[in-house]
């Protein structure tokens, strides 16, 4: 059975149906959450839903009966595991908004499609990158609170009246959305001099800190590429070497072969 299971699992075709299965099963759960089609289809979507999600059940069980402690050292599978399971917690009483994360589901094609893998790494990889960057966004953001909410906290309440408030203000400063006719203009009706806080707040965060995040994400994608491309050459050369040793050893026995 297992030998059988592992010839299934390993058919170019299966991965191609599960992924085909997960665009299918997304669509499902979006058109659920349209009135029409669940007065008029409602029964259907939620059947198709139902099987769509055994079959994730049945294909997790055979990659365990397949191989148990290889799914369980596979990121990937614990990934599909966790997705899966989170869609079987009954979703009624408190638990009904749990029904909202079965779209999830879709996330498994993460895992299937090896393009989407290699950026996920790359992405992880430049967590540790990032972090840095986000304690000195942090350490920034601190500080510029600070100063804008003992200026501005007595004029404008609503912006920048307690620290939370500023850091939230400076959060929208730092998007660029409505920053200025929305909120420093009105500022610098009472502050003429306030763009001289908010002017080096945005250069600092938006043009430059910001900035940071892409080169760590973009040398954390060209180091994930650059080491994928020396395993496979690394790969190559381990199966040209073999070759070269057997055609050696049959050199020899022909040479051997002549001797006699």
């Amino acid at each position: 059975m297992r030998a059988r299971l592992s010839s299934i699992i390993a058919h170019p075709g299966f991965e191609k149906w599960i992924m085909a299965l997960i665009v299918l099963n997304a669509i499902i759960l979006g058109l659920e959450t349209s009135d029409w089609w669940m007065t008029n289809f409602g029964t259907v979507l939620v059947a198709l839903d139902n099987i769509i999600l055994l079959i994730f059940v049945l294909e997790l069980l055979a990659r365990l009966i397949v191989d148990f402690k290889g799914f369980w050292r596979d990121p990937w599978r614990i990934f599909d595991f966790i997705v899966v399971a989170i869609a079987l917690i009954p979703a009624s009483g408190p638990l009904a908004i749990m029904r909202a994360f079965r779209i999830l589901r879709v996330l498994r094609l993460i895992s299937s499609v090896e393009a989407m893998r290699r950026v996920v790494a790359g992405l992880l990889n430049a967590v540790p990158g990032m972090a840095s960057i986000v304690f000195l966004l942090g350490i920034v953001f601190y500080v510029f609170s600070v100063i804008s909410t003992k200026i501005f906290g007595s004029s404008f309440p609503e912006w920048f009246g307690t620290l939370g408030a500023s850091a939230y203000t400076l959060f929208q400063i730092m998007t660029l959305e409505s920053w200025s006719m929305g909120i420093v203009r009105p500022v610098m009706e009472q502050y003429p001099y306030a763009w001289m806080l908010f002017v080096p707040f945005i250069v600092l965060t938006a043009f430059t800190v910001l900035n940071l995040f892409i080169g760590v994400i973009v040398d954390a994608m060209q180091s994930e590429h650059e080491a994928e491309a020396k395993a496979e050459r690394d790969a190559v050369f381990s199966e040209t070497e073999l070759i070269l040793e057997e055609v050696r050893a049959l050199r020899k026995e022909v040479a051997e072969l002549k001797a006699k």
